[in-house]
């Protein structure tokens, strides 16, 4: 039996305090229905799994793969930056895998091509458009970057649930109804905006080359996507924080204000 889009009741919402154990426990819950596998999310790689058959980009070497890759059936391109796009990981995989699937805007078909994957095996996405494989639904949406980016939407009617996907941007504020009350959020938490300017503060006092405002104009901080889950997520809804500066990616975590978080939402609707 499959279920439709709206109207899913998907998971209990999960609060109180993150520690080891409770991250550990969400991400037993979400695994019982989106199997996700964070291989990678930072500045040195990009790779997750899905159901054990989508790719959400290819930014690590081809061994970080070897225990996944012939599963696959669906690879979802982003950007071209080689934390997200490792030229000589795809050309292995369309090596090791010729019939595997690729998705992608426009920007990157030449790319592509040029990993020798076959023009045959590339479907070019438009915006906000949805494109059927099987029982999954993926919906492309713009992402603002220093180059051409995409984030990606992925509904699996089998399980009634739905994959937000978003790194490498520095405002969701555009995205609209298609990051509503989603299972589950793979979601860009660069830094913290103190942090930030603490670090902009130090590096600027010591003479150094201050990296940081290219983060701030092309990368999502905390804070903004604290305010994007506020507004978005539904009582179900459960979120990872992707490409942190520090040493914490694929962190599951479960929004700790939750009393605040159910006022507002209630506030809203009054």
């Amino acid at each position: 039996m499959t279920c439709g889009r709206e109207g899913v009741n998907r998971k209990r919402f999960i609060t109180g305090e993150v520690t080891a154990g409770r991250d550990r426990q969400i991400k037993d819950r979400v695994q019982h229905m989106i199997d996700y596998n964070i291989i990678s999310s930072s500045s040195k790689g990009n790779a997750i799994v899905l159901n054990k058959t989508i790719l959400l980009d290819v930014g690590v070497p081809f061994k970080s793969l070897k225990d996944v890759y012939s599963d696959l059936q669906l690879v979802l391109c982003t950007h071209q930056h080689s934390d997200h796009f490792n030229k000589r990981t795809i050309k292995r995989l369309a090596q090791e895998r010729p019939t595997l699937r690729f998705g992608c805007c426009k920007w990157l078909v030449k790319d592509l091509v040029d990993s020798n994957v076959s023009i045959n095996n590339i479907d070019v996405f438009e915006f906000n458009h949805v494109y059927g494989y099987n029982d999954r639904l993926i919906t492309p949406f713009s992402l603002p970057h220093n180059v051409p980016n995409t984030g990606y939407h992925i509904f699996i009617d089998s399980l009634c649930s739905d994959v937000f996907y978003a790194t490498d941007t520095n405002s969701l504020d555009h995205v609209g109804k298609i990051g509503e009350s989603c299972t589950l959020y793979l979601i860009e938490a660069n830094y913290t905006e103190q942090e930030i300017k603490e670090r902009i503060k130090r590096k600027e006092e010591a003479g150094e080359y201050v990296y940081e405002y290219d983060v701030i104009d092309n990368h999502l901080s905390k804070e903004k996507a604290d305010k994007f889950l506020y507004a978005n997520m539904g009582t179900d809804s459960v979120y990872i924080y992707l490409h942190q500066h520090e040493e914490k990616e694929g962190t599951a975590c479960a929004l700790s204000l939750t009393m605040q978080y159910t006022s507002q939402r209630a506030k809203n609707r009054s």
